[in-house]
């Protein structure tokens, strides 16, 4: 491997890297904020899963490019539609995950929570939230790692980020420009999945699950 561009230009490599980072998480903010309401309303009813889901689904199946295209006449070039596209195509992730999740809590909590004269938002916000947290960081975790993926396409509408190295170095005829920025991406990827694996592991539902796993079974 060839290594020379990587080794060279270390500098403008961890630039792309910080703008690359700086696109993904605006995009994965912005795809969090639209999918919660979304994938809310999906748990509560049932109904709404097969034309929510199957519209995500078609949305999905469209070649970024081609989406990326069809913005520009509306947004221009650069971050503001590369932001739109990657949030876009982090719903069906995220929408999926957040409905299984809240539709995963133990009905007999939700009833032990109503109870105690708990009103929906709080059952929520206190109840059903935490206690699906780890499979709401799971979708999280997927839809961030396709964000960074995807998010190196966006250079072709001057959004910046690691895509430029491969842009140009497609252009150039440059293997090394662009085994530094695939080298860069696949780098972050995983960081960031190790990162959000971590936050995972840190939640109070899958560390008491790992808990009641660990304690010893009493033989009767």
């Amino acid at each position: 491997m060839n290594l020379d561009y990587l080794s060279e230009q270390r500098g403008r490599v961890f630039d792309l890297a910080v703008e690359h980072l700086e696109l993904s998480a605006l995009a994965l903010l912005l795809a969090v904020v639209v999918a919660l309401p979304l994938g809310i309303a999906v748990s509560r009813a049932p109904s709404l899963s097969f034309p929510v889901l199957g519209a995500l689904d078609v949305l999905y199946t469209v070649p970024t490019l081609a989406l990326l295209s069809f913005l520009i006449p509306a947004l221009g070039i650069g971050r503001q539609p590369a932001i739109l596209v990657l949030a876009a195509y982090a719903q069906l992730a995220l929408v999926r995950n957040i409905a299984a999740a809240l539709r995963s809590v133990d009905p007999a909590l939700l009833e032990a929570a109503r109870g105690m004269g708990m009103t929906p938002s709080q059952m929520l916000l206190k109840v059903r939230l935490p206690l699906a947290a780890p499979i709401l960081l799971a979708g999280v975790r997927i839809a961030a790692v396709s964000i960074i993926s995807l998010a190196s396409v966006t250079a072709w509408v001057n959004a910046g980020g690691l895509g430029t190295l491969l842009f140009d170095g497609i252009t150039r005829d440059y293997p090394s420009m662009i085994l530094a920025g695939t080298i860069a991406i696949v780098a972050i990827a995983l960081a960031v999945d190790a990162l959000v694996r971590i936050l995972e592991r840190m939640t109070p539902t899958a560390r008491a699950e790992v808990l009641v796993r660990g304690r010893p079974q009493r033989v009767v």
